[in-house]
């Protein structure tokens, strides 16, 4: 008998990997809702799963995770109560957040709120929050594990992340639920966000335009996958290791300058790339890097994915999706 998966923001990035991932494996009926938020293009989005659209085991809901009937609409569009939440939809960005911390702080807050309300409201016993390595800020004690304490968020996204965690802890310890929080480590791969570093250095740099370097090119981060970012998730969906509220880093592992990020982009596209020297921006942090040993003891997790290999996949994806041209 198959489960049944409700995915909120399941026609962005890493949920529509996860989707993918899903009904290939079979056993599942999975629910998808997601609010096609204007942050970028609908049709975007709208690509991610179009392979979905006709599978049997597959029902998309569009609707905002702050509908208020959106417990109804999920039995009714979803064909029934979900036996687990997988809770991605969020405002993403750290620059966009400060701009727009009300706004920010109202879809990943409250919206995970009203989450957990649903899943109370439908008896659901698991859940499964999309966190994210900024809550860290700039704490130097790397890398960094779920136990460290003093977390310093240096940004309105961070902040709401950290609530969101919180909440989802008293959650599980008032109503019993088994709930997991992932937080993700600047996670890449084909489909990724067009605003995103890796995506915009393969548009400019294959079209000659040039990118913008924020600092030095010392700052550093701990790029992950997205196929071992789905495994870990996948792997957290069946934690059976503890009870009640848990954390999980899921990251590479390794840490890469800037610098060497765009060198390593430049020879998968074949193409030096024009720097744009920028100053550092407010809200980020000088370096991510997570200690997984946590996630390999409970979930089995081991990200397998070097740089190189990633970005092979994502460049064959990129001309693919975007027409650009392989230069040598």
């Amino acid at each position: 008998m198959s489960r049944h998966v409700l995915i909120t923001g399941g026609a962005g990035f890493i949920g529509s990997h996860l989707i993918d991932h899903l009904l290939a494996q079979g056993g599942w009926r999975v629910t998808s809702v997601d609010n096609f938020d204007p942050f970028y293009d609908r049709a975007i989005k709208e690509s991610n799963i179009a392979a979905h659209r006709d599978h049997s085991m597959f029902r998309f809901v569009e609707a905002d995770v702050l509908d208020e009937n959106l417990a109804e609409r999920v039995v009714q569009d979803g064909g029934g109560a979900p036996d687990i939440v997988v809770h991605l939809a969020a405002k993403a960005g750290v620059r966009p957040s400060i701009k727009d911390p009300l706004a920010y702080h109202k879809v990943n807050v409250e919206g995970t709120l009203r989450m957990l309300a649903m899943v109370k409201q439908l008896s659901v016993q698991r859940f499964i929050l999309a966190s994210s390595s900024s809550v860290y800020g700039e704490n130097p004690n790397v890398p960094w594990s779920e136990d460290l304490e003093g977390l310093e968020p240096i940004s309105p996204y961070a902040v709401t992340k950290v609530c969101a965690e919180q909440f989802a802890q008293v959650h599980a310890r008032l109503h019993g639920t088994h709930i997991t929080a992932l937080r993700f480590f600047t996670v890449y791969g084909p489909r990724q966000r067009p605003d995103l570093a890796i995506h915009r250095f393969f548009r400019n740099i294959s079209s000659g335009v040039p990118i913008q370097q924020y600092g030095d090119g010392t700052t550093q981060r701990d790029y992950t996958f997205v196929d071992d970012i789905v495994r870990g998730v996948v792997a957290a969906m069946d934690r059976n290791k503890g009870a009640g509220f848990e954390i999980y880093n899921l990251g590479n592992s390794d840490t890469v300058m800037l610098r060497d990020l765009i060198q390593a982009v430049e020879h998968t596209v074949g193409r030096k790339a024009l720097i744009d020297l920028q100053p550092e921006q407010p809200g980020d942090v000088p370096r991510t890097f997570a200690n997984v040993s946590k996630a390999l003891r409970d979930l089995g997790f081991a990200p397998s994915t070097p740089l190189a290999k990633g970005l092979d996949a994502f460049h064959a994806w990129f001309l693919a999706r975007e027409g650009g041209q392989h230069v040598r």
